[in-house]
């Protein structure tokens, strides 16, 4: 879900950074009034999207899945979900890990995208190991022995902004979104924010197209 805003009024903080952006502080014609005013309401735009709550931004509902639901039925849910990640919740439906496309990578024995590595390095080592062996071993295994514990949490009232700086830090694809009683509420991953980064982009091409 994308946050939705009508353009709002800019502040003069907003008029100070569409000018610096333009690198112009003298002899300002028609024209460039003009767009000043167009980047100024852009950047009112961001300013007011970052200090959104992430409620507005996150996917919802989520796909859960539990600690001993078996690998093959969480890569199912993966597959025809098309998500690349479950958050895991116990027998109170709370939050206690989370397994990725990564985690089962892993489990095939098969070494997950590495900094050094491309997309094409890591498909060929899937199509490799896959061909050589049976992948799934075990498929009656429960995800738990395979799931990372740690997961990086949110509440629905963090703002956009903040959401954006966890993920930069821990260097995270998600974040899952969690109310006070650590029950999975959404999630947002870089699609979520790619998704904001088009809207805001388009409404900056609709306010002011010739820039």
């Amino acid at each position: 879900m994308s946050a939705s805003h009508t353009d709002p009024q800019p502040t003069v903080e907003d008029y100070r950074q569409a000018l610096k952006s333009m690198d112009s502080f003298i002899d300002i014609s028609v024209e460039d009034l003009m767009t000043l005013a167009a980047r100024a309401t852009q950047f009112a735009h961001q300013r007011v999207i970052a200090a959104d709550t992430i409620a507005t931004l996150m996917t919802q509902p989520v796909a859960t899945v539990h600690s001993h639901t078996p690998l093959t039925e969480a890569a199912h849910l993966l597959v025809s979900q098309r998500i690349s990640g479950l958050p895991v919740v116990n027998d109170a439906n709370r939050l206690v890990g989370i397994i990725t496309e990564a985690d089962f990578l892993r489990v095939l024995g098969v070494p997950a995208i590495q900094p050094s590595h491309s997309l094409w390095h890591t498909l060929d080592n899937l199509f490799t190991h896959t061909t050589k062996r049976d992948p799934l071993q075990a498929p009656n295994e429960s995800i738990a022995r395979h799931m990372v514990t740690h997961v990086i949490t949110a509440h629905p009232t963090d703002k956009v902004q903040a959401v954006l700086d966890l993920m930069k830090k821990h260097q995270v694809k998600r974040v899952v979104i969690v109310d006070d009683d650590q029950q999975v509420c959404g999630i947002v991953t870089r699609s979520n924010l790619v998704r904001l980064f088009f809207d805001t982009y388009l409404r900056k091409e609709i306010a002011d197209p010739g820039v």
